[in-house]
């Protein structure tokens, strides 16, 4: 199982390096993990603003050149693994801007004319870790789990991916928030996954 992990924080001091740490350690002791890819979007210097005019049409962002390399990593990979906090109730704008400029027409999805169109990227899978300073039911009682929603609805299902699971994590500043135990949760859920 080929994993492509795209990290998003900009402090590599955070839980959510941390996060990513435990995904690399499990995935690494997990047999059915042939190879891993990790996209620091912070650390890569990745571009999260769109830019449309007359000599770049959005019609044409699935063959830009610029981001060639991304969207090999994309179709590269079976299972893919973001890892991010929940900021203002969604992923950080670096996050929503690689979205909007990878998950393009004619890459990730194709229209066909009727309510909803082709997915491109069928057969993969998605795991989202995300951590907050807030309460775990916070999204899901005060936002409609907009959250999960957008991620797995208005994005993944869109584009063709059905197999999504979250570890969306709560409390996360708190000295009462058993990081240590979810840390290890993830370590133990990537040693074992299978495809």
């Amino acid at each position: 199982m080929k994993t492509l992990i795209i990290y998003t924080h900009p402090n590599h001091q955070s839980l959510s390096f941390a996060f990513l740490q435990k995904v690399i350690q499990g995935s690494t002791e997990n047999p059915e993990i042939s190879e891993i890819k990790v996209l620091d979007l912070y650390e890569e210097g990745f571009d999260p603003i769109l830019v449309f005019n007359k000599e770049k049409r959005r019609r044409d962002m699935h063959a830009d050149p610029k981001l060639e390399k991304y969207r090999h990593q994309l179709l590269w990979a079976e299972k893919i693994v973001f890892i991010y906090p929940i900021w203002w109730g969604r992923p950080p704008a670096m996050l929503l801007g690689y979205i909007d400029q990878m998950f393009a027409s004619n890459f990730a999805y194709r229209d066909k004319g009727g309510l909803l169109p082709e997915g491109l990227l069928k057969g993969r899978s998605v795991v989202c870790i995300s951590s907050m300073k807030g309460p775990a039911l916070y999204p899901l009682f005060w936002l409609h789990n907009a959250h999960k929603v957008l991620m797995k609805k208005a994005l993944f299902q869109y584009v063709g991916i059905n197999k999504v699971k979250f570890f969306e994590f709560g409390n996360m500043e708190s000295p009462k928030g058993k990081q240590e135990q979810k840390l290890n949760q993830i370590y133990r859920y990537f040693r074992r996954l299978s495809s």
